[in-house]
Order: C-alpha cells, then structure tokens, then sequence
C-alpha cells in the first residue's frame, strides 16, 4: 500500500532494524503487518506492526522451548486456526491461568453496573414525513415550511393526525396512519431519538423534527420504560466479561514476563500484549 511506501517521504531515514535475541524482523514483514494496524501515520502502523511482530516471535520461540504441540481450534465461521496461532493459543492456555468468576464477584458487578442490564425504553409512536434532503437548502426549507403548517394544524385537531399521515407523509408508514409501531431510540436518528426522549406520550410533540431524511411531526401514543434484567438471566454474561477481562490483563503479564528476558532492539514493547489479545 502506498501509505506504507516509507523511502518515497522527503528526508527519509531509515528506522533501526527490529531485532529479537539477534534475530531481526525485516523490514517487509513488517510492511505486510502494517496494514493490519490502523494508524494516523505510517510511523505509528509500522512501530504497531513491530511490536505485534516481536510478540509473536517470543511467544513461538516460548511454544518451541516448551515443546509445545498445537491443538487447532476451529470457530463459529468454520474458520480453523494455523498451525502458529495455534501454538501460540495452546501455549496461553497451558501457560496462563485464571481463576474463574464466582457468583459473588458476579454480584458485586452487577450491583455496580446496573444500568448496563437495562432493557431500552420502547416507544409507540407515529410520524408525518416531510421528504427532503439536508444538502438541498430550497427544499430543506420547504418540507420545514410544511411541517409547521401541518403541526398548527393538529394542534387544533389532533383526532386528524391518521388521516393527515395517510394524505401527507413521504414515509410508507404513512399509508398505516403514520405508525412505526413499537421503536427504541437506537433504531431512529439521534435527533429523533431525543424529541421521543422529550415528547409527552399521549400528544403531539410541539417542535417538528429535523433529521437527514428531511422534517418529521411526531405524535408520541406510548412510552414503556426499560426494566433491569434480573441477575440470574446476565449472571452468566458478567461471568464470562469478568473471566475475560482478567484473562486479558493475565496474558499481558506473561507476556511482560517473556519481554523482561528477551534482548530486544529498534523498538520499545511497553504496554505490548499477545498478538491474540488487543
């Protein structure tokens, strides 16, 4: 990739090689790797390149003074693991232990982080759609025009918004009196996310809506609220997060471990974690 092309910038200095206990990662490993690290700058690709490259290097030359034997393991996707990234996931298992999360620890996450098992608000609401799109400014202007026309309209009547969404909306759910049925708010633009947010159910919202789809006049039928899940139906969640998480900090201790003994050159490997492990 040209990005990566590092001789072509203007004052080029070659970086120092990348050596391992005297071996040295070329510098076209390290091009290929790159391209596996988004970076803002080709220094930034390559020196992540390095590191994940070095990493590798210590864990396989770990595999090899084990002796270790791979135990391929084949994914979801039928997707089976190479002979070195299963060397190297053997390896961790057999090298790095974790204690498993018991139910108190589970608990205690739980309370801590009770919002995160909250099922979202759903809302019953319908819509009028005034078509158009934000870069076009006549337009945008107009379908803004009609949609305030329409909501001093509704105000005054509100038993015609069904019949007013049949007539007037660009949406297909006008065709249905305007119903988009039961949403929650990750399923609507942020901005029509927060008037459902602000509406009272029951009415219509008194701002039209703008969003990239064009103007929009709301009328909110029902909120109900989200419910905490209860413990014992994400107890098995939280454990396998918790289980993860200290499995993750394990694994780049062991591998600090491997760094701490290695003669490493042309490249700092602090804060470095397995190739398996980001």
């Amino acid at each position: 990739m040209e990005i990566f092309n590092l001789e072509r910038r203007p004052g080029f200095r070659p970086p120092p090689p990348v050596t391992v206990d005297g071996v040295q990662i070329d510098e076209a490993s390290i091009a290929r790797e790159a391209q596996h690290h988004p970076a803002n700058s080709p220094d930034e690709a390559r020196e992540a390149a390095a590191r994940a490259l070095v990493v590798r290097h210590l864990l396989l030359a770990e595999a090899a003074r084990l002796e270790i034997v791979p135990e391929p393991e084949t994914d979801a996707d039928g997707r089976r693991e190479t002979e070195e990234e299963a060397l190297i996931s053997t390896l961790l298992r057999q090298e790095v232990e974790v204690p498993a999360a018991d139910r108190r620890a589970a608990e205690r996450y739980y309370a801590a982080n009770r919002r995160r098992f909250q099922s979202p608000a759903l809302f019953e609401c319908r819509h009028i759609l005034f078509a158009a799109a934000a870069t076009d400014d006549g337009g945008y202007a107009a379908a803004e025009a009609r949609a305030r026309e329409t909501l001093a309209a509704l105000v005054a009547e509100p038993a015609t918004f069904e019949r007013m969404a049949e007539t007037l909306s660009a949406c297909p759910s006008g065709k249905n009196g305007g119903n988009l049925g039961q949403v929650t708010a990750d399923q609507v633009t942020p901005a029509f996310a927060e008037a459902l947010a602000r509406a009272a159910p029951g009415g219509i919202h008194p701002e039209p809506i703008a969003t990239p789809y064009g103007w929009h006049v709301l009328l909110l039928e029902r909120r109900i609220d989200g419910r905490t899940l209860p413990f014992e139906a994400v107890e098995a969640q939280i454990r396998r997060f918790l289980e993860a998480r200290v499995w993750q900090h394990a694994v780049k201790q062991y591998v600090g471990i491997l760094v701490g003994r290695a003669e490493i050159g042309g490249i700092s490997l602090d804060g470095a974690t397995s190739p398996l492990v980001q």
